[in-house]
């Protein structure tokens, strides 16, 4: 996988794509959130969201990337519908690479009105 390619499997939550890419001592700053500090507290934090998401189906409005070289930016707006709520994300992930390993992710989110974001994107 390239790393845009990681950088994108990871931000549409098919985490288990990017796991081997993860550095051992990589550090994910969800800025206003928490900082997550090497592979395994990454790794849980993503298996926590994805059984979260278990019986929610996410719909991506928008999800772009750009960089081809050891830094990529995804910035995606996901909707997410669920059995009691729909939700939508506004996300700006920025993947740090060295020699095509992940050691550094910083993400940027907010909460958005969904009915600002109706159906009308597709699925990564």
């Amino acid at each position: 996988m390239t790393n845009d390619q990681v950088a994108r499997a990871f931000s549409g939550h098919r985490f288990d794509e990017a796991f081997d890419r993860l550095d051992e001592n990589v550090v994910w700053n969800l800025i206003g959130y928490t900082r997550l500090e090497g592979r395994p507290a990454v790794v849980a934090a993503c298996n926590g969201t994805t059984a979260g998401n278990v019986d929610v189906t996410t719909s991506w409005l928008r999800f772009v990337s750009t960089g081809d070289g050891d830094v990529v930016a995804v910035d995606a707006i996901g909707r997410y519908e669920g059995p009691d709520n729909v939700t939508a994300v506004s996300s700006c992930d920025i993947y740090e690479f060295t020699d095509g390993v992940v050691h550094t992710i910083t993400s940027y989110t907010t909460e958005v009105n969904p009915d600002d974001y109706p159906l009308t994107g597709t699925r990564e």
